[in-house]
């Protein structure tokens, strides 16, 4: 079969090496120069450092879809962090994750006496979730309500606590309310709000725990080009700089693409991309229209530097004074925080390749409100100097001084290349966005129209996007064996 591929981000392209597994001669089509979406370099010089996603999660199940598109673990040099990351707290409290057990474990009582207990009851339970969401939810698609509202899913969700936020299941396990910040700030990761993201995404800290956080050498962008090899390797043509205007439906079946270039004839399409963005390719007809609450945006500042902070953890995470007035002037009042938090990946402290010898990079990330309300243009530079201020007297004295480069983008820049309302993640995680009611991998009202990416079930994180690629080749190579057995039945009746 003939399949087109509109997007050329991580979940578009891993989808093509495995649909290019089953035989199928596939096309790529990117409106920008390059591969990768999100996860892409940002560069000056002789500094480079990730544009997006920067910690590596559940390796085992990246690296098991990436050797089924034809990928050698060998290929990707993962890294394991530890600690995993410090969390700085607004009174001058710090906490620092590790990977080991036994070590986490004091530190937990060392900084929240009495404590350790409750980590462990959430280990415990968390490990039996842990198995019950990801064969729930992560390995299966659902095509219609029916697959998903089945009697083991609604218990399912029960055991996952999906009608709890994940703040407030926490109470379960702790009573100190920096610990519950500690456990649920993750859903940060993918855009949620740590208050009220449903519980079943406490998976996400637990698996921080058993699986580990890791760093690809050379930068998680790094894997794309790993990917772009094996796309030429196995002859799949890739099309840079065309961009897709919209999709050719006739008689209700998707039929081909028409770019800025031509018109393209297609047994298939796969759009990759922020979910939203495949409704203006469709025709007015077929179009769902439905509005979706986008994730949370970001400010980030990219910075080459004449130093190296080599004492500074890979990642950490400063908190504000009021986490709660920081998540609700982001996601309620969807107002700059008037103190908010922020994230710091110092790859230059393992990764001495990303600058020249002796500097190094250094990312800093803040979430703020998605949407178009606020005049990015003004406000970027002001959240700049709040933040570098703030970095000085807490973990990175003479910051400022130490720049050679920096780059800031804002949600402005993310609606620009496509983010719906500018957000950093996709959707946001809420309940309604979350398994049967997220945008599924196959649309059903269009046949042989297919979906890929953050905004799409399973959802976001690269592991979970390279999650959805195999869903969909499965779900592709299911409904082609159909269409051939359909065809040689037709055959058998033409025949007689």
């Amino acid at each position: 079969m003939k399949i087109g591929i509109v997007g050329g981000g991580v979940g578009g392209l891993t989808t093509a090496l495995l649909l290019r597994k089953q035989g199928h001669e596939v096309t790529i089509f990117e409106k920008e120069e390059q591969l990768g979406g999100r996860l892409a370099f940002v560069k000056h010089g002789n500094f480079k450092i990730d544009e997006g996603p920067t910690i590596v999660l559940l390796p085992d199940m990246l690296l098991e879809i990436l050797e089924l598109a034809g990928i050698a673990k060998d290929d990707i040099q993962l890294i394991p962090c530890d600690p995993l990351y410090q969390i700085h707290y607004g009174d001058g409290t710090s906490f620092t994750k590790y990977k080991d057990e036994q070590k986490h474990l004091a530190e937990i009582e060392e900084v929240f006496p009495g404590e350790g207990a409750g980590y462990k009851k959430f280990l415990e339970v968390m490990k039996t979730r842990f198995a019950l969401g990801k064969s729930a939810f992560l390995e299966k698609q659902f095509s219609s309500g029916k697959d998903f509202w089945t009697v083991e899913n609604v218990k399912t969700l029960s055991k996952l606590k999906a009608y709890q936020s994940i703040h407030s299941m926490l109470d379960s396990f702790f009573s100190e309310e920096k610990l519950k910040q500690a456990y649920s700030l993750q859903t940060l990761y993918i855009g949620g709000n740590p208050l009220n993201t449903p519980a079943m995404y406490a998976l996400v800290p637990y698996s921080e725990h058993a699986h580990g956080i890791y760093y690809l050498h050379g930068g998680y962008a790094s894997l794309v080009e790993i990917l772009k090899q094996k796309l030429v390797e196995e002859g799949i043509t890739i099309k840079l700089s065309e961009s897709v205007d919209h999709l050719i439906i006739k008689q209700n079946q998707v039929k081909g693409i028409q770019t800025n270039y031509g018109t393209y004839e297609f047994n298939a399409v796969v759009v990759n991309g922020d979910y939203p963005s495949m409704e203006s390719l469709l025709p007015e007809i077929k179009r769902k229209e439905k509005s979706y609450t986008p994730s949370s945006g970001c400010v980030l500042l990219y910075m080459g530097l004449n130093k190296r902070y080599e004492d500074a953890p890979i990642h950490q995470f400063f908190l504000g004074g009021d986490f709660e007035k920081n998540m609700k002037e982001i996601f309620e009042e969807k107002v700059i925080p008037t103190d908010p938090a922020y994230y710091t990946f110092n790859p230059s402290v393992i990764d001495h390749t990303l600058a020249p010898n002796g500097k190094s990079v250094l990312y800093t990330l803040v979430p703020v409100p998605s949407g178009s309300h606020i005049d990015w243009s003004i406000e970027k530079e002001n959240v700049k100097e709040r933040i570098l201020h703030s970095m000085e007297a807490r973990g990175f004295p003479g910051v400022k001084d130490a720049i050679e480069w920096i780059e800031i983008r804002s949600p402005l820049e993310a609606k620009q290349s496509g983010l719906y309302e500018g957000g950093s993640f996709g959707i946001a995680p809420t309940l309604f966005q979350s398994g049967v009611f997220r945008p599924q991998i196959k649309r059903n009202n269009v046949r042989n129209l297919y979906a890929v990416g953050a905004s799409v079930h399973p959802g976001g994180g690269i592991p979970i996007v390279l999650q959805g690629a195999k869903l969909l080749a499965q779900v592709i190579e299911k409904d082609m064996l159909e269409l051939q057995e359909k065809r040689e039945s037709e055959d058998v009746w033409a025949k007689r």
